[in-house]
């Protein structure tokens, strides 16, 4: 595992963004682990994120993109952060842009996008914290397709998340990266997977925080939720 991970997944521990226990999803599903993004909230911790975020994407994507689009509302700061920090990472400016929830009908900016106007030629990146069952793709493909004057005028170089929760989407076997992928035909990819998570703290962890009790329920989770590999 690349060091960074590894480093991410304590970074979560530490600002308590992943926890352990008995969570019930918005899918009704009953998980023995929850990431909620929403728990960074100071400058610190958004610019160590942006970071984490701006390594993974160099890692998958390269750097042949243009604009990273952050989905409305959660999506928002993380594409900030990460334009910041892949600035001063790897020197490359990259623009930022989300949509909005109701479209601005006055002023220079109105329209129903914010920050960076795309246009036909832009590669874009999407950034997201979690997804469990790919539904939110549905809401941003199409808004990000509408600012196209040409079919194809834009391309959508892929999506990135923090976790890979690796549990079957509604109506799928796979993961819900997979189905993205699959259905969109761009790579849709994770900072960390569960396995990562498992294997960090407890294959190789002193499981001080996943505990055997703790792995158990995992294991049960996965047996009715997990996604085909």
């Amino acid at each position: 595992m690349e060091q960074y991970k590894k480093e991410f997944i304590d970074f979560m521990l530490e600002c308590q963004v992943l926890k352990f226990g008995s969570f019930t999803l918005k899918s009704g599903r009953q998980s023995p682990f929850f990431m909620n993004a929403g728990a960074y909230v100071t400058g610190g911790q958004l610019a160590r994120l942006g970071e984490y975020y701006a390594k993974a994407i160099h890692d998958n994507f390269g750097d042949d993109f243009d604009v990273f689009f952050g989905p409305a509302y959660k999506g928002i700061p993380l594409a900030v952060v990460t334009a910041v920090a892949y600035s001063k990472l790897y020197g490359k400016e990259i623009k930022y842009c989300c949509d909005r929830k109701e479209e601005k009908d006055h002023g220079a900016d109105k329209g129903a996008i914010l920050g960076y106007k795309i246009k036909d030629g832009d590669r874009v990146v999407i950034i997201e914290d979690v997804t469990t069952s790919g539904k939110s793709i549905e809401e941003t493909y199409p808004k990000i397709k509408a600012q196209e004057t040409t079919p194809g005028g834009i391309k959508i170089v892929g999506e990135i998340v923090s976790l890979n929760r690796m549990e079957k989407a509604p109506d799928s076997d796979k993961a819900a990266l997979d189905v993205i992928s699959e259905k969109y035909g761009f790579p849709a990819c994770a900072i960390v997977t569960m396995d990562d998570v498992i294997e960090a703290l407890y294959t190789n962890g002193d499981k001080k925080v996943i505990t055997d009790d703790i792995k158990a329920e995992i294991d049960k989770y996965y047996q009715q939720y997990g996604a085909s590999k």
